[in-house]
């Protein structure tokens, strides 16, 4: 059975049993941060396992694909070496919540085995939890299992995601091999063996862990099973190793001609082709190569395939040819990966050229730090220097070591990198939230989304400068003010906290910043005059001019957004905002620079939103509700049990959640201009922009510009464009003939140069100080006097300001007497530098002019010397 077979036949088996077919979910977690990466094919599930989340069923079925290269769940270090470890594998599974329980879950599995897929009963060995007598009563009395094919188990048969979340104990299904294959029986002092896999691992779910690791029960027990794909199409198509299956030899051999292999049977091959299916789900997922976090797993997994290649001989960019047969095999059941394709190509062909860049040298520096290695450990310092100069990931480095017989200074390595954090964080200096650790009763009511006042503003708390509760401010007290309610924004999803004053009769609280802490607005400023005290009420009001400007440039955010997933692709996410009152900044995930055209186009659109002049509605529903009305969100990160969207533009353009503060109608941005495009990280872009006045004093400030050099070039403006190509033409002809003229001046120095030259040993010997020239036309000059001669050296030099600059040349006949880098060297030393280059040519630098005609003097001794 082929594994795409296999796979559609375990969802219809669940289908036809009342289980609803779900669409596998994300590689990134979706709100829940406990996990690196989807790990299991209940992460999806989560929620509705511990009662938070309803679905309109109760029994699901999906084929999940899941990868454990980070975190807790990291399989990485074992892939290629073993026969079924992998960074991405498929997790079929089905699912109950509060349907039924351990007997229906247990007879879905065993009918599936032996009817559906036609395994015999006796090659299966099936497990339960040593607590768990009501799992064995099923197995043995109502299925017939033989108790001699039976073990009860402690840890193996408990199973969690992670720390904490939904965990319960586990009944396992095992498939037996045979005689022929080592190992024993789970739970048997040989069980590590290879007789023994397991294939199906039936979850009861019964408790929510904390953080405190109490077992909690769960509102319903449910079921959560999960049968590995890769492990039972080994079964079924008769092979011991997961390399083995249908699935896996055609990546085998894409990756084998990809690095011009004719064996397929090679670990670095499998490490490739395994890798190439975690790397590009990872991307389709919206995950990009950077350095911290997913990104920087996705990295790893992609530099350890490369250097697998370049281990087998390919050098050139391979990795990123191989998603096109990964879509062949897998683009029909996960339809993500067809339509990110492209962008997966272009991802990894990115990162391969950027690697490649450092591999060599970093190969080099292990190569040679082994071959002089002085026992059987690499030290920790030279692991780091890999990582921090040359970009190895510390797993590539063991990998490498491994495969030498090397052991690793891990510890070393982990001082070196705390002490680099260490360095970091004495050269950065933080200003911290000095409210941090005072406790503060009660939550503020915020009422900025309606209003920018609150004239009934009641002070909850009053916080002073040096962190402490107080019951007065005095004048000239800088401090933080809670309010029972405030209009005041605190700073919050990339927006800045709101400015503005509190008043109270002459008292008057200038707010220079909101920050949020807790449940609480905190207000912070300085008491300019007056006098406040704790309970007090003030009259609040917010900067309403500054508020505007914000809300402008946030609104253009989500417009900015959809525009650019338009222009650039549906890959587009954000990584990142900052909205103040003078511009917007708004980070993105894209593998290349922002072409002109593209941002012309991004910004047209914008502007096409903005003139439409469409209300601007935000709403408050369950986040259910928000993902069933497509809205986009950085779904990973938590959000309450209610979330607010934000719907603008025509046709519903941009629907996204958000906290935010937002105009009432896009035409309120005004204008929307793009005011540069850079890269801030690999694989993310950053776009600033303007909107409102901030975009109107840029155009007032071009204009007056343009202006001012029109007048300059005494034309109009609308002549500038013709005015500046002429007077360019022109400057490029004056530039052809200043060239000429200073070949001929340098015709006419070489000659004087020439009759200068000293005869030693039939040797001529030019040194000579040549002033006011370019080090470019000190080239052209020793170009020519060494056409002219037969057997010479020559030195020229030159100075500016505190600068020497130095050229050498020797004719090719004396090459082998007189190097020209030595020469140069020899001279550079007097004056300051050092310099080096081919032996017939080389140049140097130095800082002592005033040295420079006796360094000059000393080369005709220094060639006797050599022509000695």
């Amino acid at each position: 059975m082929k594994s795409a077979a296999l796979r559609q036949a375990f969802l219809n088996f669940f289908e036809r049993e009342g289980h609803t077919q779900v669409p596998s979910g994300s590689l990134v977690p979706q709100n829940d941060t406990s996990v690196l990466f989807t790990v299991a094919g209940m992460a999806p599930f989560k929620d509705v396992f511990l009662g938070r989340e309803q679905r309109p069923y109760t029994r699901a079925t999906t084929a999940q694909r899941c990868v454990r290269a980070g975190g807790k769940h990291n399989d990485l270090d074992n892939v290629g070496y073993t026969a079924r470890h992998h960074t991405f594998f498929e997790m079929m599974g089905n699912f109950s919540f509060g349907d039924y329980f351990k007997r229906d879950a247990i007879k879905f599995a065993w009918r599936f085995l032996t009817e559906e897929l036609g395994l015999a009963k006796e090659r299966l060995w099936v497990t339960v939890h040593v607590s768990d007598d009501e799992a064995e009563r099923i197995w043995i009395d109502e299925m017939g299992i033989d108790p001699a094919r039976f073990s009860r188990l402690d840890e193996d048969n408990f199973w969690q995601m992670g720390d904490v979340g939904p965990c319960g104990p586990s009944s396992e299904i095992f498939f037996d091999h045979g005689p022929d294959v080592a190992g024993g029986p789970p739970g048997s002092p040989d069980e590590d063996g290879d007789r023994y896999i397991e294939i199906w691992n039936l979850v009861f779910m019964q408790y929510d862990r904390d953080s405190e690791g109490t077992l909690h029960p769960l509102p319903k027990p449910s079921i959560d099973t999960g049968m590995g794909l890769e492990r039972m199409a080994a079964v079924m198509q008769g092979v011991h190793s997961n390399y083995e299956i249908d699935l896996f030899q055609s990546l085998l051999q894409a990756a084998a001609r990809a690095t011009g292999q004719s064996d397929i049977n090679q670990p670095s091959l499998r490490v490739i082709a395994d890798h190439i299916r975690s790397c590009s789900f990872l991307i389709a997922d919206g995950v990009l190569p950077s350095n911290e976090g997913r990104g920087y797993v996705l990295r790893r997994i992609i530099r350890r395939a490369v250097r697998h290649g370049h281990k087998l001989g390919q050098e050139n960019t391979f990795f990123h040819t191989l998603v096109s047969a990964l879509d062949e095999e897998m683009g029909e059941a996960h339809p993500v990966l067809r339509a990110a394709r492209d962008q997966v190509e272009q991802v990894l062909l990115k990162e391969e050229e950027q690697f490649a860049r450092t591999l060599d040298h970093g190969m080099k520096l292990l190569d040679d730090a082994l071959a002089s290695l002085e026992g059987d450990t690499l030290d920790g310092a030279t692991i780091f220097k890999l990582y921090d100069t040359y970009g190895f990931p510390f797993d590539l480095t063991a990998d490498v070591a491994r495969e030498r017989g090397v052991t690793l200074d891990e510890l070393g390595f982990q001082r070196e990198l705390q002490a680099q954090r260490d360095r970091a964080r004495a050269a950065s200096q933080f200003n911290g939230d000095y409210s941090a650790d005072v406790e503060l009763e009660g939550e503020t009511d915020f009422t900025g989304y309606e209003r920018t006042d609150e004239e009934q503003a009641r002070i909850a708390g009053l916080i002073n400068a040096d962190g402490a509760t107080c019951e007065h401010l005095e004048h000239g007290q800088s401090a933080v003010v809670v309010l029972e309610r405030t209009p005041f924004y605190a700073e919050s999803g990339g927006q800045v906290g709101d400015t503005g004053t509190l008043t109270l009769g002459d008292s008057l609280f200038h707010v220079t910043d909101t920050r949020r802490q807790g449940a609480h607005n905190l207000h912070y400023g300085y008491l300019e005059s007056g006098r406040l005290s704790l309970g007090d009420t003030v009259s609040a009001q917010v900067d309403s001019t500054r508020r505007e400007d914000i809300q402008r440039n946030h609104s253009a955010t989500h417009l900015l957004h959809e525009a650019l997933r338009q222009v650039l692709g549906e890959h587009v996410q954000q990584k990142g905002s900052l909205v103040n009152d003078e511009r917007l900044r708004f980070d993105f995930s894209h593998f290349e620079a922002v072409t002109p055209e593209q941002l012309a186009r991004v910004e047209a659109i914008v502007n096409e939103q903005v003139l439409a002049n469409t209300p601007v509605q935000t709403e408050l529903m369950t986040l259910d509700e928000a993902r069933n009305k497509g809205a986009r969100a950085l779904f990973e990160a938590r959000y309450g049990e209610d979330v607010r969207v934000l719907t603008m533009g025509t046709q519903a353009f941009s629907i996204e959640l958000c906290g935010g503060i937002h105009v009432r109608h896009t035409g309120d941005i005004g204008t929307f201009h793009i005011a540069s495009e850079s890269g801030v990280a690999s694989g993310v872009r950053r776009i600033e922009a303007l909107t409102g006045r901030g975009a109107l004093r840029f155009y007032r400030e071009q204009g007056a510009t343009l202006e001012r050099m029109a007048a300059t070039l005494k034309a109009r403006p609308d002549q500038l464009e013709a005015r500046l190509d002429a007077m360019l033409g022109h400057q490029r002809e004056l530039e052809k003939v200043l060239e000429s003229l200073k070949a001929r001046l340098a015709s006419s120095a070489g000659n004087d140069l020439l009759s200068q030259a000293r005869d030693i040993n039939g040797v001529s010997v030019i040194a000579y100080q040549v002033d006011g020239v370019s080090g470019k036309d000190l080239r052209t000059l020793l170009d020519q006097l060494k056409s002219r001669l037969e057997n010479g050296v020559i030195v020229l030099g030159t100075a500016e300001g505190d600068k020497v600059s130095l050229i050498a040349g020797v004719t090719k006949s004396l090459t082998g007497r007189v190097k020209a880098g030595e020469l140069v060297n020899h001279v550079a030393e007097q004056v300051g530098g050092r310099g080096g280059g081919r032996p017939d040519m080389a140049q140097a630098g130095g800082q002592d002019p005033a040295a420079l005609p006796g360094a000059l003097e000393s080369v005709y001794d220094w060639v006797a010397s050599r022509l000695e």
